[in-house]
């Protein structure tokens, strides 16, 4: 396989990774709203006008200024309007997105978790997302460091690399079976797959960028590694003040 990945698209190359993000999340609304409609609960059009508003604009925010923000360097000494428009990052969406959300939770004064519902269509998104990552090999920053061990692959360049994006999509279909099976046995209230989710996706986060390429910005911690421990902290002190 020859990388980076194109499609011809109305006489024009496009990248595997835009093409494969916009069909995760054209995918990943239809089925959300799939599983809305065989929800048994049910929010008033206020409060589900505000949590996607509340969603969408703290991802859109999020996403580009943590992107940005992965090399500070360049963000503030050679600021780029159509370099911050396309620099995104999955982490800064989710972090923001859930600010986001809370914010309009309570400018409606809605108290209950609304987060179970979408984390199986954020986990087929992310997981499709993915795959055009790995498609798009090393021309975006979205691959591994160089490695010697058995699952280096060449992704367009000299050198074997980490297959991260090849990592993440195993580790989304892992932790999809795991929530399934907890959320299987009724055990616990509305909000904690979620919570479980972002715990654990961020977790993962945090070890996997030791294997891709970063800036360090506090010891040997990236931007995102840094947004990831601040989530990770937010979400083991919220599980474990809930009374579960």
């Amino acid at each position: 396989m020859d990388f980076p990945v194109t499609f011809q698209i109305f006489g024009k190359t496009i990248l595997a990774h835009p093409v494969f993000e916009t069909l995760g999340i054209f995918l990943g609304m239809r089925f959300y709203f799939y599983l809305k409609r065989k929800s048994s609960e049910k929010l008033s059009f206020n409060t589900s006008a505000a949590v996607l508003i509340g969603a969408t604009a703290g991802a859109l925010i999020g996403s580009k200024l943590i992107g940005n923000l992965e090399n500070p360097y360049i963000f503030f000494n050679d600021f780029n309007f159509k370099r911050f428009w396309t620099n995104n990052t999955i982490i800064g969406g989710l972090a923001f997105g859930l600010i986001g959300v809370e914010l309009a939770k309570k400018i409606v004064g809605h108290k209950e978790s609304t987060g179970d519902l979408i984390v199986y269509p954020l986990m087929l998104a992310m997981i499709i997302g993915r795959i055009g990552c790995f498609l798009t090999g090393i021309h975006e920053e979205t691959y591994g460091l160089p490695t010697t061990s058995i699952f280096g692959m060449h992704l367009g360049d000299e050198y074997l690399r980490h297959p991260v994006a090849l990592y993440e999509i195993a580790f989304l279909i892992v932790l999809w079976i795991v929530l399934t099976m907890i959320q299987k046995k009724n055990k616990y209230p509305s909000g904690f797959v979620f919570q479980l989710f972002m715990l654990s996706y961020f977790s993962f986060r945090l070890f996997l960028d030791f294997i891709k390429p970063k800036i360090d910005i506090i010891g040997n911690l990236g931007t995102i590694q840094l947004v990831c421990l601040s989530v990770i902290i937010y979400y083991i002190y919220k599980i474990k003040t809930s009374k579960y």
